[in-house]
C-alpha cells in the first residue's frame, strides 16, 4: 500500500492489542507507535536534565523542544536512538510519574497525531480511535471476555514465577476495566466507526489476519 494510512486499535487490558499491533506493523512494513515508550523517552529526558517530577515552567520549556519518533522498531528522542536506555527501572518510574501530567499527555498526543499525518502508522491504547487518531481510516476495538483476558494474564504471571491466583488476576482485570471505562478524561469506549473484534476464541494469527485483510482487502494466507 503506497498511500499513507493510520490504524487504531483500542480495547481493555489483556486483549492483546500490543502483540497484534506489532505483528500487523511487521506484516505491512509500517511503524508501530509504542505510546508507552514515548512516556519513557520524556521521563529519560527529565532525568537527564534534572527536571523535578512536577508541572513547572522548566518542564513546559523542555516539552516545547522535545521530539520523539519511531523508525524500524527503534525509539528516537531528539534524533538519538534511546531504545535500550528507556528500559531501566529508573526510567520506568519516571515514565509512570510524568504520564500523570496533562502537559506531557497533550504534547505526546500532538506528536502522535503528527506522526499519523507524516507516515503510515499503527497505534494501540485506550483512546486512539476516539481521541488520538479520530480520523483514522482503519479502527478496531479488540476485546475478549474478562475471564479469557484474566487467564492469559494468569499464565503470563505463572511463567514469571508469580503466586497470584486466577481469582486475584480476574479481580484486577475487572477493576481495571471499570476504572478505564469510568475515568473522567477520555474513558475507554468503542469508537462508533470501529470494527469490533472479540478474540475470546481466536488465535493471535487469526486476529492479525483479520486486521490485515480488513486493511488491504486481501486474504494474505491464500
Amino acid at each position: 500500500m503506497s498511500k499513507i494510512f493510520q490504524i487504531a486499535i483500542d480495547g481493555p487490558s489483556g486483549a492483546g492489542k500490543s502483540t497484534i499491533a506489532k505483528r500487523v506493523a511487521a506484516e505491512l512494513a509500517i511503524d508501530y507507535i509504542d505510546t508507552g515508550a514515548m512516556y519513557r523517552a520524556v521521563g529519560l529526558k527529565m532525568l537527564r536534565l534534572g527536571i523535578p517530577m512536577e508541572e513547572n515552567e522548566t518542564l513546559f520549556e523542555m516539552l516545547a523542544n522535545t521530539d520523539v519518533d519511531f523508525s524500524e522498531g527503534r525509539v528516537y528522542l531528539d534524533g538519538e536512538d534511546v531504545s535500550n536506555l528507556i528500559r531501566t527501572q529508573e526510567v520506568s518510574k519516571a515514565a509512570s510519574d510524568c504520564s500523570a501530567f496533562a502537559t506531557v499527555r497533550r504534547k505526546l498526543v500532538e506528536l502522535q497525531q503528527a506522526m499519523g499525518k507524516r507516515k503510515s502508522v499503527i497505534m494501540d491504547g485506550r483512546d486512539i480511535g476516539t481521541v488520538v487518531l479520530k480520523d483514522a481510516e482503519y479502527k478496531f476495538y479488540l476485546t475478549a471476555t474478562a475471564e479469557e483476558r484474566a487467564m492469559r494474564r494468569f499464565k503470563e504471571l505463572q511463567a514469571k514465577g508469580s503466586t497470584d491466583t486466577y481469582e486475584k488476576v480476574l479481580e484486577d482485570v475487572n477493576k481495571r476495566d471499570y476504572n478505564d471505562m469510568h475515568r473522567d478524561v477520555d474513558p475507554l469506549r468503542q469508537a462508533e466507526d470501529a470494527v469490533l473484534i472479540d478474540s475470546t476464541n481466536m488465535s493471535i494469527e487469526e486476529v492479525v489476519d483479520f486486521v490485515i485483510e480488513a486493511v488491504t482487502g486481501e486474504d494474505i494466507r491464500k
